[in-house]
């Protein structure tokens, strides 16, 4: 920031003393150069032509330094054929005029005609009454008067601008160091935070920083959430092997005689057990990972054709809205939607209905899944999401299904009900997905 203020105070004081510069000279150039119009002017003025066909003044110029020789002011009438006529003040030099065809305009420039006395020199042709020849009208003065103005003002403006360009530097400075420090304030509150080992910033900062401060609490909320969540599930599936692992000690200690079926029986429930606990743990990361995008149509049709090939004989039926997409991974969709679908398919009667958008406008995608089945009772619908639970036990099943539907569900902040389907008169699965934005 600083870098960055230094190089445009630079370029625009640069950009602004040369402009000014170049106006204040000019003004100072336009009066030097008025005072010798009036010169040149008033010899023009007082020239006439005489019996001999040359030049001379009915009435002497006024200024007392075309008297004296070398004096820094000169003048010096020329035209072809003719001598010239030279001030005094040049003594034994001369004025170089343009040869050729003498223009009548009037001109000015600098000259360095003779050594170590820059001169500003004004020239005009004229045609002057009894005389067919132009006459070359030429005042010259030195630069010295004028160069000592402009000297003493650029000193002016280059040490203003120096002073201005400092001043500004501080100010941009010291703008700089206040408007960070509320940034200072953050990192001490945050060095304090990781040395009491306090999960938020409760300190009070700035109101410049209270945005930041907010969504950093928001930050360390999800981490720790996230942190809490693996903790819980590592207790939950150490708690869950403990009972199988004991019960194969037991049996292998003993040399029971069903030990190959107590290992069978066993190790398949702990399977179940890691293969519900890495679909949370695939279903954190994802989420973690990232907002995603998933359109719930084709979701929904690739698993129907998946499903379709296992119950050849169930109809399936689908309808709702085409466009609309959730905010989850579409791997984890596609697993919510499979355990639901197949579930509805395997204990149904013979036709699964599936509605995408169920409820427009409404702040959750809801998708709706019936069948024709007996359905589940009121009473034990708030069971069933439980790990292990299953009504049915005489077609197969782990009972994790709809438990790895709740979890992955309510991760994404989603949420999964039960209800009778009115149409079909079996279960009605009421999916609620977070919406993605637009």
């Amino acid at each position: 920031m600083m870098l960055i203020a230094a190089g445009w105070i630079s370029i625009l004081l640069l950009l602004g003393g040369v402009a000014l510069n170049h106006t204040l000279t000019g003004l100072l150039t336009r009066n030097f150069d008025d005072q010798l119009g009036y010169m040149l002017t008033g010899m023009i003025g007082s020239a006439e032509i005489g019996p001999d066909g040359e030049v001379f003044f009915i009435r002497p110029l006024v200024d007392q330094r075309f008297l004296e020789p070398n004096s820094g002011l000169y003048w010096q009438v020329r035209a072809a054929g003719h001598e010239d006529v030279p001030s005094r003040s040049l003594w034994d030099r001369s004025l170089d005029v343009p040869a050729g065809d003498y223009d009548t305009q009037l001109h000015t420039y600098n000259s360095k005609q003779f050594p170590g006395e820059p001169l500003r020199v004004m020239e005009r042709a004229v045609v002057l009454p009894g005389s067919d020849a132009k006459w070359m009208f030429t005042v010259a003065a030195s630069r010295t008067e004028l160069d000592a103005q402009i000297k003493p003002v650029r000193a002016i403006l280059i040490y203003s601008f120096v002073a201005l360009g400092v001043g500004l530097l501080l100010m941009a400075g010291m703008q700089t160091w206040y408007g960070l420090f509320p940034l200072r304030h953050v990192r001490r509150a945050i060095q304090a935070m990781r040395t009491t080992g306090s999960a938020r910033l409760d300190a009070p900062l700035p109101k410049e920083v209270e945005p930041l401060v907010h969504e950093l609490n928001m930050l360390m909320a999800h981490t720790d959430r996230q942190a809490e969540e693996a903790r819980t599930h590592a207790g939950n599936l150490a708690h869950a092997l403990k009972t199988p692992l004991t019960v194969l000690n037991n049996a292998a200690s003993a040399q029971a005689p069903d030990l190959a079926e107590t290992v069978l029986r066993e190790g398949a429930a702990m399977r179940r057990h890691v293969d519900h606990h890495l679909a949370r743990a695939r279903a954190v990361g994802r989420r973690a990972a990232g907002l995603s995008r998933t359109p719930v149509w084709s979701s929904v049709e690739a698993v129907l054709r998946a499903v379709e090939r296992l119950y050849e004989e169930t109809r399936f039926d689908l309808d709702g809205n085409h466009d609309v997409s959730v905010a989850l991974e579409k791997q984890d969709l596609e697993e919510i939607l499979g355990n639901l679908i197949e579930n509805a398919a395997k204990y149904g009667g013979g036709s699964v209905f599936v509605t995408v958008d169920a409820v427009p406008g409404s702040s959750l995608c809801e998708i709706w899944i019936e069948d024709d089945g007996m359905g589940i009772p009121e009473a034990e619908r708030h069971r069933i999401f439980d790990r292990g639970a299953r009504l049915d036990t005489g077609k197969p099943g782990t009972g994790l299904g709809l438990a790895i539907v709740r979890d992955v569900v309510r991760i994404y902040d989603g949420d999964a009900e039960l209800d009778e389907s009115e149409d079909l008169g079996g279960l009605l699965v009421k999916l609620k997905l977070p919406r993605a934005a637009q």
